[in-house]
């Protein structure tokens, strides 16, 4: 499959969303967490209604399940010293992106470590006019590995795959006008994530 440069309107909004999005990337934590003898107070700063939050173990199997209900800030207490020893993750997953807290466990105490933190940034996609279009922050660079299937009568049939590498901003455009018309699926892989977007043509 032929890449496609295009400048659009979309695309310069999509350049620019990235960039503010890059400026604020180290800017002070979004969340505070205040350890008691047997409990957690975990407060998120600005989540959005349907933000989801999650407790999940070493293996990303999920203890704990959470949809915001409100916008603002959202406090909650946890007893986490129940859980067996061992790692695990606090995971809000926002619009644009997916923040994780990594704690652990030993003999019911309760250990925070702000140094692995992480923010992995959501792929974006915008289809105009047979191009799709996908941006996404990297600012580790991970590699990000693209494919793009034709959802046909028959099965998905793989059309392109890339991988995306040594980058902290991914562009990429994709011209699928003159291939099959039908639906697509584009299959992005990066930080041991997977997101998909169907479209149709």
């Amino acid at each position: 499959m032929k890449n496609t440069i295009k400048n659009s309107k979309k695309g310069i909004l999509l350049v620019i969303m990235f960039t503010t999005m890059l400026s604020f990337a180290n800017n002070a934590s979004l969340f505070n967490i205040k350890n008691e003898a047997k409990r957690t107070s975990l407060t998120l700063l600005n989540v959005k209604q349907g933000n989801l939050l999650s407790v999940k173990d070493v293996n990303g199997i999920v203890l704990y399940k959470e949809s915001m209900q409100k916008s603002g800030n959202y406090t909650k207490g946890f007893d986490l010293t129940a859980l067996p020893d061992g790692s695990y993750i606090f995971e809000l997953d926002k619009d644009m992106e997916i923040n994780t807290i990594p704690f652990t466990v030993k003999s019911n105490i309760v250990l925070f470590d702000k140094e692995k933190e992480t923010t992995i940034y959501k792929p974006m996609f915008v289809v105009k006019d047979n191009v799709v279009m996908l941006t996404k922050l990297a600012l580790n660079e991970a590699p990000c590995h693209i494919k793009i299937y034709f959802l046909g009568d028959h099965g998905e049939e793989l059309m392109h795959a890339e991988t995306v590498a040594n980058t902290k901003t991914i562009t990429k455009a994709y011209k699928l006008a003159g291939l099959k018309y039908g639906g697509y699926k584009i299959v992005c892989n990066s930080d041991g994530r997977e997101f998909t977007k169907a479209i149709n043509i």
